[in-house]
């Protein structure tokens, strides 16, 4: 059986300690993110984990791979194997046996596997409903941005409010535009009719293209205008676009009028509020 030699000793103890240096560094990144993370450490940390691997492989490739250039002899197809071709074999065989390297080069990938989950990490949780709720629920009063409730004697026929859940004024996806129109214009469906108490309706303020506040209102023509991209809404047909870039309505919020003239809200608005995203259907 043949020793290795002393210079192919040499060889992998300096692949296996590059290995070995690029896994701690790897792990040692993850431990510096973990603990608060500083960006000039992280990038040290990255650097040595990433040349580790790359110097190892090198010295690898360069010492310990056969490099000779074999001639093989041409003989009858019934010889045997030539000898250099035999002693290649051995050679790239002799590879296999390394599994000290092959361990320390596996840690080395681990450790930079660890240091490339820092961006897995920096994501940060993952929304789970928020996308799809507002603040609104059944019972809040809408009120004002001074947070006093709104009365539905503040509304006069043509007229309009922004209103927030009672709780969170000034709420950027609970904003909501309160409007009156006259009575019997309203197109609504059966069950949302009911969600529109005497000529009182109330619209999501944010516009479903890209999710602008919708401030602008012509009374006369019922249209509920978007200023960044001209999209126009029918408030008497459910906030349905009928011009501009939008492709969805503006959500309705139930409300009903308590017997002191608040409007209370009989849950949260009937779809996402805003512009549509992944896992949304427009339409």
């Amino acid at each position: 059986m043949n020793h290795p030699s002393p210079d192919t000793r040499r060889a992998e103890r300096r692949i296996a300690l590059s290995f070995g240096v690029s896994m701690v560094s790897g792990f040692a990144l993850l431990g510096v993110y973990l603990a608060g993370g500083q960006t000039q450490v992280e990038a040290v940390l990255l650097a040595i984990s990433l040349g580790g691997i790359g110097a190892g492989i090198i010295v690898w490739s360069q010492r310990l791979l056969p490099n000779d250039l074999h001639v093989e002899p041409r003989h009858p197809a019934a010889d045997p194997a030539s000898t250099a071709v035999r002693d290649i074999v051995a050679e790239e065989r002799a590879i296999t046996r390394r599994s000290l390297l092959i361990r320390a080069l596996g840690g080395a990938f681990a450790g930079l596997a660890a240091a490339l989950a820092i961006p897995v990490l920096s994501l940060g949780p993952a929304p789970g409903r928020s996308l799809f709720q507002t603040p609104w629920r059944r019972g809040l009063r809408m009120v004002g941005l001074d947070g006093q409730p709104i009365k539905a004697s503040d509304v006069p026929v043509g007229g309009i409010v922004t209103g927030f859940p009672e709780g969170v004024p000034g709420s950027a996806d609970g904003q909501t535009l309160l409007i009156r129109v006259g009575p019997g214009l309203l197109r609504l469906a059966a069950d949302r009719m009911a969600w529109a108490p005497d000529g009182y309706v109330a619209y999501s303020k944010l516009c479903t293209h890209a999710g602008c506040p919708v401030g602008l209102y012509r009374s006369v023509e019922h249209r509920l205008i978007c200023p960044c991209h001209q999209s126009t809404f029918d408030v008497l047909d459910g906030a349905q676009p009928v011009f501009g870039p939008a492709s969805r309505p503006l959500p309705q919020l139930p409300i009903r009028i308590e017997a002191d003239g608040t409007i209370v809200a009989l849950g949260d608005f009937t779809d996402t509020v805003g512009p549509g995203f992944w896992n949304m259907h427009d339409g």
